[in-house]
C-alpha cells in the first residue's frame, strides 16, 4: 500500500558535508525518471525533491536543501543558481558619463562542467562522447530528462581527480536560489579568518546568518504537506561542528516532534595539517559529538578515517574499491554510496518507516549515538543467489566500519537496522531442484528477508533486528569516480573471471550496497576513547586560543562529563547487566 509523501528537508553544513552531499544528490538525480510511461520506482523522490516553476513557466525539480559554506567555496557556481535567472537588470544605471569596467576572470571550468553547460544549452556533444547516437537531439532548449539521459551515455570517463577543488566542480544538478548560504565572515582558503574552532561556529548563528537560515527554513517548511523531519550533514572536525550544534538545537526547539537525523562527517585527512590543527580537529569532534547528540533524534558519525583521534589507524579499506583516501572527491563518494542505502527506510514509496521510528528503534535508553557499517559494494557474483553470496561470508560479516568504530565480534548489540540495496536481476532464494539437499541452511529459506535476517542473526543472535531490501541499485553516472576493482562487471556484481590483461574494464554503472546502523557496547569503547583523547591534556595550557570565542571552561568540562556519562550508557557485561559505577570509574582511569 502506497503511503503519504512525508517530506524531508536536508541541511549540509560545511565543505566536506557538501562534498558528500553533492555525490548523494547526483546519485538521486541519476535515478530520476521524467517519463510518465515509466512505472514508479521503489524510492519516492518527492521526499527529498521539490517541484517548482521558473519565471518562464518551465517545471523544475530541485533538492529540498539548505547548504552552508564559507566565502570562496563555490568557484564557478553562482550562489543564486541559474534556473530562475531573469537576466541582467540595467534599470538602476543612471550615470550618463563614461564608465570603466574591471572584471575579474571567472575560474576555469573542468571538462565535465563544460559538457554540462553544452547540454543545458541544447548543444550536441561530439559523437565520440557517446555509446550510442541513435537518440535524436533537437537544437534549442533541452528537457531535464534529455540532459540526464545524455549524461548517462557519456563515455569520456571523466578523470576529475586533478581538477576537483570544491564540491561544485562535480555538481550535476540545478539548485534552488534559496539553497546556498555563504558565510562571509570566514574564508574557505588561506590562513586568515578560518572557521577552525567549535566556539566560532556556535557564535555564528545570530544576526544575518540566523535570519537567512530561518527565512530559508520557513520557505521549504511551508510548502511541505507532511514534513517528517530533517537530515543534517555536518562537518565534525572544524567550526561547523559548533554551528551545527546551534542549528540542530534550533530545529529541536522550533520543530519539536519531527525527526532530526544528524550525520557527523569527517574526512580522512586535511590539507596542510599541523599538530595544533590536529588537536583542534579532535576537540571539535569531541564537542560536536556531545552537542549534536543532545539535539538530534540520533547522531551517526560517518568517516573512512581510522579514528577521530590525533593518531588514527589506517583508513577503512574495501576489497573491491581502489579509492585514494587523501582525495575528498574519492572518500566522499564512498560515504555517499553508503548514505544512499542508509537513508532508504524513510524514502520508500511503499512501506516507508518515518524518521522518528527509525530513531526510536535504535536510540533506546539515552543511547542516541549509532555506528554505521557498509559493504561497498556488496560482494555478489553475477548470476548467483543471495544465499550463495552470504554463504561465502561465513567467517565475518562483509561490511566495514563507516564510523571509525570497529565491531566487537562478540555478538552483543542493542539494536540494528540493515539495508540491502541493488540486487536487481539476481535471485534472493536458492533454486535447487526438488530432492536436492540444501548446501547451507540459508539455501532452504523461502524469502530474501528471511535469508538476510538468518545470516545476520548468526552473528547477532539476541539483538533486535530491523531490515529492508530494495532491488533498485545506486546508479553511477558521470562524474562519479571510477574507483572500482576490475573484478566487478558493469552492474557492480563480481565476475567469474577478470577481463584479460590489456583490455580496459567496463565502467561500473550501478552498485549493490549492504549497510547496517547499530547501537551496541562497541560505541561505549569508541566514546570512551574520544573522551580520553580530549582529557589527557590541559586545554588552557596546550590550546588556550581554542576557548577564546567559547565555550567557557566550565561548559567545556561539562561537555566532557556528558561524554563520559554517554559512554557509560553503552556498557554492560556479557549477560546484559549494567556494571557498577566503581567498575566503570576504574575503566575511566
Amino acid at each position: 500500500m502506497s503511503g503519504l509523501c512525508r517530506e524531508v528537508i536536508t541541511l549540509q553544513l560545511g565543505h566536506y558535508s557538501n562534498f558528500v552531499g553533492t555525490h548523494w544528490w547526483n546519485l538521486q538525480d541519476a535515478s530520476l525518471s521524467y517519463d510518465p510511461e515509466t512505472p514508479q520506482g521503489e524510492i519516492q523522490s518527492d521526499v527529498v525533491f521539490r517541484e517548482g516553476q521558473t519565471l518562464g513557466g518551465h517545471v523544475t525539480y530541485t533538492p529540498r536543501l539548505i547548504a552552508m559554506d564559507l566565502k570562496g567555496s563555490l568557484r564557478t557556481l553562482r550562489q543564486e543558481g541559474s534556473l530562475y535567472d531573469a537576466g541582467k537588470d540595467t534599470s538602476a544605471v543612471t550615470w550618463e558619463g563614461s564608465l570603466m569596467m574591471h572584471k575579474e576572470s571567472p575560474p576555469a571550468k573542468n571538462s565535465f562542467l563544460e559538457d554540462l553547460d553544452k547540454l543545458d544549452k541544447g548543444d550536441i556533444l561530439a559523437e565520440a562522447d557517446f555509446s550510442s547516437s541513435s537518440q535524436p537531439q533537437c537544437s534549442g532548449s533541452v528537457s531535464v530528462d534529455t540532459v540526464n539521459s545524455r549524461l548517462a551515455q557519456v563515455q569520456k570517463g571523466y578523470r576529475l581527480e586533478g581538477s576537483v577543488k570544491v564540491w561544485s566542480d562535480f555538481l550535476r544538478i540545478h539548485l534552488h536560489p534559496r539553497t546556498i548560504s555563504v558565510i562571509h565572515q570566514y574564508n574557505h582558503d588561506g590562513e586568515a579568518h578560518r572557521l577552525e574552532a567549535f566556539g566560532q561556529g556556535e557564535a555564528l548563528l545570530q544576526g544575518s546568518v540566523l535570519e537567512e537560515l530561518e527565512d530559508k527554513l520557513h520557505f521549504f517548511v511551508e510548502e511541505c504537506d507532511y514534513l517528517q523531519g530533517f537530515q543534517v550533514l555536518c562537518d565534525l572536525a572544524d567550526g561547523f561542528a559548533g554551528l551545527g550544534s546551534k542549528v540542530t538545537e534550533m530545529l529541536q526547539d522550533t520543530y519539536g516532534g519531527r525527526g532530526i537525523l544528524t550525520w557527523g562527517l569527517a574526512p580522512v585527512s586535511h590539507r596542510n595539517s599541523t599538530p595544533m590543527k590536529d588537536l583542534y580537529h579532535l576537540l571539535n569532534c569531541t564537542l560536536g559529538t556531545v552537542h549534536l547528540t543532545n539535539h538530534s533524534s540520533f547522531f551517526c558519525p560517518l568517516t573512512l578515517r581510522g579514528g577521530l583521534g590525533r593518531r588514527p589507524s589506517s583508513p577503512t579499506a574495501f576489497p573491491y574499491l581502489n579509492y585514494d583516501p587523501s582525495l575528498w572527491y574519492h572518500c566522499s563518494s564512498v560515504l555517499a554510496l553508503a548514505l544512499d542505502a542508509l537513508t532508504v527506510p524513510y524514502r520508500l514509496r511503499n512501506n516507508s518507516v518515518p524518521m522518528w521510528q527509525v530513531a526510536d528503534t535504535l536510540a533506546v535508553s539515552g543511547r542516541k549515538v549509532v555506528a554505521a557499517y557498509g559493504a561497498v559494494p556488496f560482494p555478489m557474483m553475477h548470476g548467483s543467489s543471495l544465499p550463495d553470496a552470504l554463504s561465502a561470508c561465513t567467517d565475518a560479516l562483509p561490511w566495514k566500519p563507516l564510523s571509525a568504530c570497529s565491531e566487537p565480534g562478540d555478538g552483543r548489540c542493542y539494536g540494528q537496522w540493515a539495508m540491502l540495496k541493488g540486487f536487481e536481476g539476481q535471485r534472493l532464494i536458492s533454486s535447487l531442484a526438488p530432492g536436492i539437499k540444501p548446501p547451507t541452511p540459508l539455501h532452504s529459506l523461502h524469502s530474501g528477508e528471511d535469508v538476510l535476517a538468518s545470516y545476520i542473526r548468526s552473528f547477532y543472535p539476541t539483538a533486535p533486528l530491523a531490515l529492508q531490501m530494495v532491488s533498485t541499485p545506486s546508479k553511477l553516472t558521470p562524474p562519479f569516480p571510477q574507483i572500482f576493482s576490475q573484478s566487478l562487471d558493469a552492474q557492480g556484481f563480481l565476475q567469474s573471471q577478470a577481463p584479460p590483461p590489456g583490455l580496459p574494464a567496463s565502467a561500473v554503472s550501478s552498485l549493490p550496497v549492504l549497510t547496517s546502523l547499530q547501537s551496541g557496547p562497541a560505541l561505549g569503547t569508541w566514546l570512551s576513547e574520544l573522551h580520553r583523547g580530549a582529557s589527557t591534556f590541559d586545554i588552557r595550557r596546550v590550546a588556550p586560543s581554542f576557548l577564546s570565542q567559547g565555550p567557557e571552561m566550565g561548559d567545556y568540562q561539562e561537555a566532557l562529563e556528558q561524554l563520559r556519562l554517554l559512554a557509560r550508557c553503552y556498557r554492560d557485561d556479557s549477560g546484559g547487566v549494567m556494571r557498577s559505577s566503581s567498575e566503570e570509574e576504574d575503566d575511566d582511569d
